[in-house]
């Protein structure tokens, strides 16, 4: 039993990255589905696709690397747990490194990157960050 499913989540994504490898599995849910699709999006990962085995599915994560083999994902961290969330309005939606980096926030109106959230004009919990 995992208690924090997303935090799981980023877990394998970090150490997959730091072992070079391919891809990742990671046990599936929508919520982890929209993180997947807005990874893909600003371009942190090739692609990925939800994998039926058994009762229980799976998202298979296509990491993404330069040219010379360095992951794109440099740094990815959690930054709403269990134990303290973590909620910001939106004036206060950071800026990761002036822009190079990208926040994941879960708003009223779904799972969306920190630019698009200050766009829309909406706060919510910071999921993560990542570099």
């Amino acid at each position: 039993m995992v208690i924090d499913p997303i935090s799981d989540m980023l877990t394998r994504i970090r150490n997959a990255v730091t072992k070079k490898h391919k891809n990742v599995l990671v046990p599936s849910s929508k919520f982890k589905v929209e993180i997947a699709k807005i990874l893909q999006n600003e371009g942190f990962i090739n692609s990925y696709q939800i994998i039926k085995n058994g009762n229980f599915p799976s998202i298979k994560i296509d990491l993404k690397y330069d040219s010379r083999k360095a992951p794109v994902i440099k740094k990815i961290k959690r930054i709403s747990k269990p134990g303290l969330r973590v909620y910001v309005n939106k004036n206060e939606i950071p800026r990761i490194s002036g822009g190079l980096g990208t926040s994941i926030i879960s708003t009223s109106r779904g799972v969306m990157t920190g630019n698009k959230a200050r766009e829309i004009g909406v706060g919510g919990e910071i999921l993560c960050s990542i570099l």
